[in-house]
């Protein structure tokens, strides 16, 4: 079959999303900041050839931008990050696939032409991993499920990226770094991300 893209979102609603960035900006505008990386990563999603399998965080939902012509869409099961992540990889290469990739929607200069890449890289190398500076990522691929990587994490922190790569060449895998990109937590990442787009603001 063709290779799978996980997207993991969060069902968007007031309150439950942007925790962190909702701190300094308040719910409504947090939950507007994401939707609009939510549509960021629509965008980049429909931009490659992959089966599109999106996750929700809590419930189905349709008419919702995300039409289930392009996307299969399911819920998320597992305990923790690690674990739901685990069981979606799982879950694609039960159906058949031999590459799958994971995201989230958090990082808006994620794009298509860097999902085909990642998905090129692992023609050649065991996982694909793309960095971000506060010591998480944004991306991960494999050809074949290693749930250990997901094993004794702790998830939120600056040492997801590192413990993660240790796990990985402990199993002995072979790994490929794609660009470090940002991500959306903060309103400092925010405005700087907004800067970055729009340098005359």
């Amino acid at each position: 079959m063709a290779p799978v893209l996980l997207i993991f979102i969060k069902n968007p609603r007031l309150g439950a999303v942007k925790t962190r960035l909702a701190r300094t900006v308040g719910n409504a505008e947090a939950l507007r900041i994401y939707r609009f990386l939510l549509e960021k990563t629509r965008q980049a999603a429909h931009e490659t050839a992959a089966a599109r399998w999106l996750f929700y965080s809590d419930a189905l939902e349709e008419n919702d931008g995300w039409p289930a012509a392009d996307f299969c869409k399911f819920v998320q099961t597992g305990d923790d990050l690690g674990a739901r992540m685990a069981n979606a990889f799982q879950r694609a290469f039960e159906a058949g696939a031999h590459r799958a990739l994971i995201i989230g929607s958090d990082c808006p200069a994620l794009s298509g032409p860097l999902l085909e890449e990642a998905f090129d890289r692992l023609n050649a190398t065991d996982f694909v991993l793309g960095p971000t500076p506060d010591g998480g990522y944004y991306l991960l691929g494999m050809q074949a499920p290693e749930p250990s990587i997901f094993q004794g994490i702790d998830w939120s922190t600056e040492t997801v990226r590192e413990k993660t790569l240790e796990k990985i060449r402990a199993a002995g895998k072979t790994i490929s770094l794609l660009p470090e990109l940002a991500d959306i937590d903060t309103e400092d990442d925010w405005r700087r991300y907004l800067q970055s787009s729009h340098p005359s603001l």
